[in-house]
């Protein structure tokens, strides 16, 4: 079984940051890529933010926290940070082309024995395996957000990934402090398999008018001891990647219990993706 020691996080999004500051928190030597400076600047900051909350509550050190940004490093240049890295997480936009060619990219530039995997949620392991190069040593490991409190990880595995590949990330996992659980390469795999028809199931009764969104939140949350109703959590998890998510199981599935609703395909067509624009379901302000 590989020890992993450096992992490069590809993508320094909502999940990519906080991927890097979990790998670093474990003592585990993280490289966050992305196209874009400007989030490498934004991720950084949440990171430092989310450091000092943990010091000031007593959770960690000021030591504590300067050493675990020193096990965080940010570039635009992947080609420099490829060769030194054990595992790659991909967190990068949940779009097939775009995840297929970043994997062929990455296949050319780090070594044959390096672990690809992908945090998607829904995207056919299997598939994106084979364009990697490397199927047997391909695997999924979907993080649920924020990815530094969530302790779940899902690991799909496609058909050709090796038990070692299995074994190396349950072992990771385990050591960055999370739950895992293996399942195989199927849509939506089992949380969101599950969680979409849920979801539905609250803006179907939106769009229904059978009661308001603050309503139908309130009434799962008092009456089902969840911390959230189904419309804020897609507020939270980002209405356009809801939308992407729930079509796609329903194409995969046939089944009209995953067909996306109405109120959540206009919402998305106005602009309004949740918190990340401010305004989706609820409106956020400065929050």
């Amino acid at each position: 079984m590989k020890q992993i020691e450096r992992i490069l996080v590809v993508g320094a999004g909502v999940m990519g940051h906080g991927i890097a500051l979990v790998c670093a928190r474990s003592g585990i030597a993280a490289d966050l890529v992305d196209t874009d400076e400007n989030y490498l600047e934004s991720a950084l900051s949440r990171i430092k933010k989310f450091l000092a909350g943990s010091v000031e509550r007593k959770k960690i050190t000021p030591q504590a926290s300067e050493e675990i940004l020193a096990r965080i490093s940010t570039t635009t240049n992947i080609e420099s940070l490829a060769g030194g890295a054990d595992l790659v997480m991909e967190a990068i936009i949940e779009d097939k082309g775009a995840k297929a060619n970043l994997f062929k990219q990455l296949n050319t530039l780090c070594d044959p024995s390096v672990i690809f995997a992908s945090n998607t949620s829904q995207i056919s392991i299997t598939e994106l395996a084979r364009v990697s190069g490397r199927p047997d040593r391909f695997i999924g490991l979907h993080w649920f957000n924020p990815p530094a409190i969530m302790t779940l990880i899902e690991i799909p595995k496609g058909i050709e990934t090796s038990e070692e590949t299995v074994e190396t990330v349950v072992s990771l996992a385990k050591r960055l402090g999370k739950e895992a659980v293996v399942c195989k390469d199927s849509p939506g795999f089992v949380v969101n398999r599950i969680l979409n028809v849920w979801y539905n199931e609250g803006m179907r009764l939106l769009d229904e008018g059978a009661a308001g969104v603050a309503e139908i939140d309130g009434a799962i949350r008092e009456g089902g001891g969840f911390r959230m109703g189904p419309m804020q959590l897609r507020d939270l998890v980002g209405l356009d990647t809801a939308l992407l998510i729930t079509e796609s199981l329903y194409q995969a599935m046939g089944n009209e219990k995953f067909r996306p609703c109405q109120c959540l395909r206009d919402l998305v067509a106005a602009g309004h993706l949740g918190r990340k624009t401010g305004k989706g379901f609820y409106e956020y302000g400065n929050e």
